[in-house]
């Protein structure tokens, strides 16, 4: 095989791996091609994206911003991801609250839950990841929405 036809080759892998990452709305992939011995491609394509974290409830995200006064306005305006019952997302991906389209959700804002209760899917790469409870609590607050991309380490869920 010629320099110039593995060269190509290569540049049209890179172009398919950049295509991945903006179908399956992914900010960082990384893949290593061992082509024999001494003879490798190390590829690492990534993008900038802004992280949104929305509420089961947006609805009331325009009373706290207009009663800034209220007691509860500063917990509510918070980082989530730093309460100490935030549950964090161990991944990239996409994020279903039910484990089907039309059945009923694993868990709901109030509900007890128990460490290892599967409490939501994170979809990455085609796969299904349940994502378990790692302590048992209430479920407070719901940080994300069914069908929601999701970053590492964003916050899905308060269980205190």
């Amino acid at each position: 095989m010629s320099t110039n036809n593995s060269h190509d080759s290569d540049v049209s892998f890179i172009r398919a791996l950049a295509e991945l990452l903006r179908e399956n709305d992914l900010t960082e992939l990384q893949v290593k091609r061992e082509y024999g011995e001494d003879d490798s491609l190390n590829v690492r394509v990534s993008r900038q994206t802004q992280v949104v974290t929305t509420v089961s409830a947006p609805a009331a995200a325009p009373a706290v911003v207009a009663a800034p006064a209220a007691a509860a306005a500063p917990a509510a305006s918070a980082d989530p991801a730093s309460h100490p019952g935030a549950v964090t997302s161990p991944m990239v991906g996409t994020v279903y609250l039910a484990p089907e389209p039309g059945a009923a959700a694993f868990v709901t804002v109030g509900q007890q839950v128990k460490e290892g209760d599967t409490i939501l899917i994170i979809e990455a790469m085609k796969t299904m990841n349940q994502i378990p409870a790692p302590r048992s609590g209430k479920l407070t607050r719901l940080l994300v929405e069914d069908g929601a991309a999701v970053e590492y380490g964003a916050p899905l869920v308060i269980i205190e």
